[in-house]
């Protein structure tokens, strides 16, 4: 029986409150990378593995993570990772060598991929109704809209104000609270029939998603033609391949049978990797363009994201009553196209231009879309998920958007800095950045056709026949 809505207001704000943190340390380093170089030593090439190497454990590890949730209890799988996501915080926040901090940001990695879809599996099984589990997953979906660029204006923050190490120990006391709440909200949760982890298939699934970000993240400074990048989406494409050969045949798939012939998962999570792409790179390429191309200093840039995360905010808001009151589809359609008429405003903006006039609107207009169709894209990819596989629902959700933000970097950051010299100021540096904007707009079209054409007109989430209770 699912425990009133009141009662399910703390546990939803502790989850929503893992969630935020676990997507800011996403893009938290970014900002400090050049202190971080300075202070412990590091070389060019290995200061890029302090980011690389939380997006190569929590992308690798979600599949498998997320189904261990359902055989094993998504709430004793969320509390390990948490667990373990506050330790390697604090190696972090401690290390003296390169390597320690290395090393620290991809226990953080696997920490949050086991976090990360127990916490939106319990979610989802607490609201399964069809408004209830809208406006729950608006709020999930809004702050991983709006965490990433946070996790800039973090940085920026405790960087310039206090330490570096405070952007890895500032998680310390949200770990512990959750560590302290959460075994007293929410009950465990587990799918009905329990088979063991398909271990083939675990491994198979790790390796195809790690070749395949791994090969993603070097594109960005190897270039695509590279060896370093051809082998591992080569070899990403192969264990794909003897993926799906060894689940047609296992007794209990990774991913259940059928999960994904679904249509309003399969469309959602489709999409959800394009919209997540353009999003993900769009933060990135805003600070880029705002630092470089319009000579904005850090203080400057990061107040200009505050409107960014307020119509972030907005369009959330409007996202979970709109998937209510018109359904998903056309939610969707909507966020795609504000977003790409955001993309196209600032596409158009010239080194004479000011805040107000020239780079606002667009952000406005692009946050509010980013907002808009976050939360839509995680109700359409957890539709209709039960207690037999709520976890692995979390996970490809999850998958998706780890993946699509490998894309994005790779695709369009790449593109912006390679079109214009990302170094200079003024019209040269915009040609790169206009460029990057433009088929991010193409993109964002794109995703409005075949979110039109191809989803079904569902009103809302489909209500999951059993939750998991409150205390």
């Amino acid at each position: 029986m699912t425990a009133p809505v009141k009662r399910r207001r703390a546990p939803l704000l502790v989850l929503c409150g893992v969630h935020f943190m676990l997507v800011l340390d996403d893009t938290v380093v970014s900002v400090a990378l050049p202190t971080l170089r300075a202070e412990l030593g590091f070389g060019t090439g290995g200061l890029t593995w302090v980011a690389n190497a939380y997006l190569l454990a929590y992308g690798g590890l979600l599949m498998p993570a997320g189904r261990a949730g359902d055989l094993y209890g998504r709430r004793r799988v969320f509390l390990l990772g948490v667990a373990l996501f506050g330790v390697a915080s604090l190696g972090c926040g401690l290390a003296q060598e390169p390597w320690q901090l290395v090393a620290g940001r991809f226990a953080q990695g696997a920490g949050a991929a086991l976090a990360g879809p127990g916490a939106l599996a319990l979610l989802t099984l607490l609201y399964p109704g069809d408004g209830e589990r809208a406006r729950a997953l608006g709020l999930w979906g809004g702050l991983a809209a709006l965490g990433g660029t946070t996790g800039l204006v973090v940085s920026g923050a405790l960087t310039g104000l206090a330490s570096w190490r405070w952007i890895f120990l500032v998680n310390l006391p949200v770990v512990l609270v959750t560590l302290f709440l959460v075994p007293r909200l929410v009950d465990e949760s587990r799918a009905p029939r329990a088979p063991r982890l398909d271990i083939p298939g675990a491994v198979l699934g790790t390796g195809a998603v790690t070749a395949l970000v791994y090969g993603l993240i070097r594109a960005g400074d190897a270039g695509w033609g590279s060896t370093a990048v051809t082998v591992p989406l080569l070899l990403s494409a192969v264990l794909a391949g003897v993926f799906v050969v060894v689940e047609r045949r296992a007794v209990a798939p990774l991913v259940p049978r059928g999960f994904l012939a679904d249509r309003v998962r399969a469309v959602s999570n489709g999409t959800g990797l394009l919209f997540t792409a353009v999003f993900f790179a769009l933060s990135f390429l805003l600070m880029l363009r705002l630092q470089t191309a319009l000579g904005y200093g850090p203080l400057r840039a990061g107040l200009a994201f505050v409107p960014y995360g307020l119509a972030i905010l907005a369009g959330v808001w409007l996202s979970s009553r709109a998937v209510v009151r018109i359904g998903v589809r056309r939610t969707l359609v909507s966020a795609f196209l504000v977003g790409a008429v955001g993309l196209l405003t600032l596409a158009q903006v010239s080194p004479g231009d000011g805040y107000a006039s020239g780079v606002l609107p667009g952000i406005l207009l692009a946050a509010l879309g980013s907002g808009l169709g976050a939360p839509a894209l995680a109700v359409g990819g957890v539709s209709g998920t039960t207690e037999d596989d709520a976890g692995v629902g979390s996970a490809v959700l999850g998958s998706v958007q780890q993946v699509g933000g490998a894309i994005g970097i790779a695709g369009l950051v790449t593109l912006a800095v390679r079109q214009g010299p990302g170094g200079g100021h003024g019209a040269a540096a915009l040609d790169g950045y206009a460029s990057a904007l433009y088929v991010a707009a193409g993109v964002m079209v794109l995703g409005a056709v075949l979110v039109h054409s191809l989803l079904p007109a569902v009103p809302g989430t489909r209500a999951a026949p059993e939750s998991a209770g409150t205390r």
